[in-house]
């Protein structure tokens, strides 16, 4: 079982730079990632120096790492290190940056690995802008000496807040359901890893099904869906202790409940007597308010950032389409109108966009439109597509694809990917057997 890792910062420094180069800066040096494809910034990681082998392994693993996370955001295109022509030996050593320019490189990290004693080392970075030639931002950390990937996550977070001006998702984990078996005897179990899909761990032994977990936003707790005895069960899962809890016994549930914003009220759609409605458990006093009272299915519901709203998708004109409502129930309001059916909306974090699954001419759709139903966009597409979850600054979305069976008997396979909010970098996630469900979780060092 994970835990939360403690660090302890031990300084952390910010040059201030005048308000004329502060300017040039943001103009030349920060990246836009919310308009169409970007051309990725050129940057140098050069590997972090270390005292003694082991420092110095530890030194180079940090640097692959954060290279890996700031590539694949597709935001950063990396320099390879061959081309270095003298790389940093310290981060307090400041780079000869003639060096750098000619090379078309914008920012350079460098870094170091110390170790303090057996259990414990401080890592330190510095990012410069080549361009003013001046630092940026720096970070030292004294840390266990495994949690360095951990470390390496954190550095990549303050890397691309600096440099694109927006929030990071890097130090992050994703829990998702691992499926393995043939396709009538399916075994489904609760999995967790990082974003970037290392160290992968089972929550669940598979001995019943799971389905659909969802993180809570204000700390390390999910929710799941359990089928015991063939009765769906909500439990709360806590990351940090690894004890659950059972919510209860929910008859006609096939999704789990998602968490306010708050964190203290979840929401979920339950069928009665061939009706779907949505209700709402306040966590704290278990007390359920019913918010929708019709004849159709209403399912899948999902709240705006401010709680304010709720969006969920609903057959009742007919068709399968987006709706938003009040936080009570009231004035609902349909706001997807293109064609085929929309199911599974997901607020963005920031509440500018809801991401959906659409089912359109035998094919499945990622895609995502504003709260009104303006600027819809399909961002994936193949044979079932479904499950989008946001990372926590809203830039990528993951889901999971399933292929089209080839034997009745064998199960297809189903994979987990994302995709940024463009649309143009759409990436597997290598799990150690099937995966689906997705769910992403908030920043860890929130």
């Amino acid at each position: 079982m994970n835990k939360r890792l403690k660090f302890k910062i031990l300084s952390f420094f910010m040059l201030l730079i005048s308000l004329c180069n502060s300017e040039i800066f943001a103009e030349d040096l920060r990246i836009k990632i919310n308009s169409g494809q970007v051309e990725p910034l050129p940057i140098a990681i050069a590997n972090f120096t270390g005292l003694d082998a082991k420092s110095s392994e530890i030194g180079r693993q940090i640097s692959d790492v954060i290279t890996n996370n700031l590539v694949r955001s597709g935001q950063f295109k990396a320099v390879e290190s061959a081309a270095f022509i003298a790389p940093p030996t310290s981060p307090s050593v400041r780079p000869n940056f003639s060096d750098w320019t000619p090379l078309g490189i914008k920012a350079l990290i460098s870094g170091s690995a110390k170790a303090i004693n057996e259990n414990q080392m401080e890592i330190e970075f510095r990012l410069w802008d080549v361009i003013a030639e001046t630092d940026l931002v720096g970070l030292r950390l004294s840390v266990d000496s495994n949690s360095w990937r951990r470390v390496a996550h954190i550095i990549s977070d303050e890397i691309f807040q600096r440099l694109s001006g927006d929030t990071g998702y890097f130090d992050t984990r994703i829990v998702y359901v691992a499926e393995s078996g043939l396709q009538n005897k399916r075994v489904k179990r609760l999995a967790i890893m990082d974003q970037d899909g290392e160290n992968h761990q089972y929550l669940t032994d598979g001995s019943f099904l799971v389905l659909t977990p969802r993180f809570s936003p204000t700390s390390q707790e999910i929710t799941y869906l359990a089928y015991y005895k063939n009765e769906p069960r909500v439990y709360i899962f806590n990351l940090e202790t690894g004890q659950q809890e059972l919510l209860g016994s929910f008859p006609g549930m096939t999704f789990a409940p998602r968490f306010s914003p708050s964190g203290d009220k979840i929401i979920m759609s339950l069928a009665d007597k061939g009706v779907t409605d949505i209700y709402e458990m306040n966590l704290n006093t278990q007390e359920v308010i019913r918010l929708t009272n019709s004849s159709s299915i209403d399912t899948s519901p999902s709240y705006s950032p401010d709680s304010s709203k709720i969006v969920f998708n609903s057959d009742r004109g007919g068709s399968q389409q987006l709706y938003i409502m009040d936080k009570n129930g009231a004035k609902v309001k349909r706001i997807s109108y293109g064609e085929g059916r929309y199911a599974t909306p997901v607020w963005a974090p920031k509440g500018e966009l809801i991401a959906f699954t659409k089912m359109l001419k035998n094919k499945f759709y990622i895609g995502v439109m504003a709260p009104d139903g303006s600027g819809e966009r399909l961002l994936a597409e193949g044979y079932l597509v479904e499950g989008p979850t946001w990372a926590p600054n809203g830039r990528v979305l993951m889901y999971f694809k399933q292929d089209a069976p080839v034997d009745n008997d064998k199960s297809s396979n189903v994979n987990l990917y994302k995709v940024d909010i463009t649309g143009f970098r759409e990436e597997r996630i290598l799990t150690p057997s099937d995966g689906s469900d997705p769910a992403w979780s908030p920043l860890l060092n929130n």
